[in-house]
């Protein structure tokens, strides 16, 4: 018989993986602590935008026309306890305020509301990323407090999801890494994963550290790569060189590659960011802190991009924003999500906002977000709309919208024809012929 799954904490992280398990045609109890949450979730919708989510929450949802029914929702460890074998914890491991260090209560507290219920043999499987050695002290935790004892095993398997991807990321992912203890734990996530394991892929099983390792290791990999990028801009910047051109003949390099490496206003999100900050302070407390002090740098590159885009807009608008209409496209930190957690459009929309500008933002899908976190900039629904009588745009959040406008279309509502492109995803010679000053960020005026 299949292993019963549930789901602890259903965010970003959770309703992607309850409803991809039960895509997966395992039965699915998901458990949250926020009312609204799983009424919400209940109609087939999920907590925020994601491309597929929702209509895979419509095929399974109990209670739902035409569902499987094989996803259900409650606010009862007693009962989540009762119905799973396997259990996933995908709480949120959010940056502590004023510090570095990622604040573990949400883990621990799901742990421990969990573990005092698990009166049968079972498999806690955590997925959050968490600072290394923190499994270990859950286990721990965990035999403690549960009926079952040792029956109750822990393993840890990170996830790996991009927001804007997350569904195929969970049904098809690149590699599944698991930190387990025993041959039973490792069988049974075999048995939950045997449909991407059967599509070949890789599977790969260690410890708890290496297994906590892997996703912080790997965001830190790619935030140090986005960082030379913008670091090579600088230096475009200073020497009158093309990033962009750069960026392409380093790319067609195999031992480089061409992902990662677009030049502009830097990473955000509510993982990068966070999760090399909690990376530093863990090696801190592992008394190895000099092993990661390059992330330091990688982190002030990224924050020094965003103030970069804001006064190469400045230097556009004639050296002050006082008196000027500006419009910024893309709220988002990234296209095809509604995510505006530190998001660099809306840092730089806010510091111009600050300099006396009268900033205008439009994005396709992070709107109500942005106008909660920044109610005071102007908001509005077209791109066309957000132009209409501005004298400068900077384009921030790569959507496909934005790269596929019509430059003379916007050029006719625009007092001033002047665009700074802040993700180098645009045309200049396109915008150039529309009759655009087009600034880019480490590229030629011209």
């Amino acid at each position: 018989m299949a292993p019963k799954i549930t789901v602890i904490g259903t965010g970003y992280l959770g309703a992607t993986h309850a409803a991809a398990m039960a895509e997966l045609g395992f039965e699915v109890l998901a458990l949250d602590v926020v009312p609204e949450k799983i009424a919400q979730l209940s109609t087939g919708r999920g907590p925020m935008y994601e491309p597929g989510l929702d209509e895979l929450l419509t095929k399974h949802v109990a209670g739902l026309e035409g569902s499987s029914g094989r996803l259900r929702f409650t606010m009862d460890f007693a009962e989540v306890a009762d119905f799973g074998d396997v259990h996933f914890v995908c709480v949120n491991t959010p940056q502590k305020h004023g510090e570095y260090a990622c604040d573990m209560s949400y883990v621990d507290s799901a742990m421990e509301s969990l573990a005092k219920h698990l009166s049968k043999p079972c498999l806690v499987v955590g997925k959050s990323t968490v600072p290394v050695g923190s499994a270990e002290r859950l286990a721990s935790r965990i035999a403690e407090l549960a009926p079952a004892g040792d029956e109750a095993e822990l393993a840890w398997n990170p996830e790996f999801l991009r927001e804007g991807f997350a569904v195929d990321d969970t049904l098809h992912p690149d590699r599944l890494v698991v930190g387990v203890r025993s041959e039973r734990a490792e069988k049974l996530l075999r048995e939950v994963y045997a449909t991407p394991i059967e599509e070949g892929t890789p599977f790969v099983v260690t410890d708890f550290p290496t297994a906590e390792l892997v996703k912080t290791s790997a965001n830190a990999f790619l935030a140090t790569k986005i960082s030379f990028i913008n670091a090579m801009a600088e230096i475009c910047e200073a020497a009158g060189g093309d990033v962009v051109k750069l960026a392409e003949s380093l790319g067609y390099d195999e031992r480089i590659g061409h992902k990662f490496l677009r030049a502009g206003v830097g990473f955000g999100g509510g993982c990068l960011p966070k999760d090399i900050r909690a990376y530093m302070a863990r090696a801190g407390e592992l008394g190895v802190d000099q092993a990661l002090t390059f992330l330091r740098e990688i982190d002030s590159i990224n924050m020094r991009r965003r103030g970069a885009a804001v006064e190469l807009a400045r230097e556009a608008c004639g050296g002050s924003f006082l008196g000027k209409r500006v419009a910024v496209l893309g709220a988002t930190f990234k296209p095809d999500s509604d995510d505006v957690r530190d998001s660099p459009a809306l840092n730089v929309a806010g510091q111009i906002h600050l300099q006396g500008g009268q900033v205008t933002v439009y994005d396709p899908k992070g709107m109500e977000n942005a106008r909660r976190l920044f109610p005071t900039l102007g908001y509005a629904d077209s791109a066309l709309d957000a132009v209409r009588g501005t004298d400068i745009v900077l384009h921030l959040t790569e959507w496909r919208e934005f790269r596929e406008l019509d430059p003379a279309e916007l050029g006719a509502v625009a007092a001033r024809r002047t665009i700074v492109d802040g993700r180098n995803a645009l045309d200049p010679e396109k915008w150039r012929a529309a009759g655009w000053t087009y600034r880019g960020m480490g590229r030629p005026n011209a």
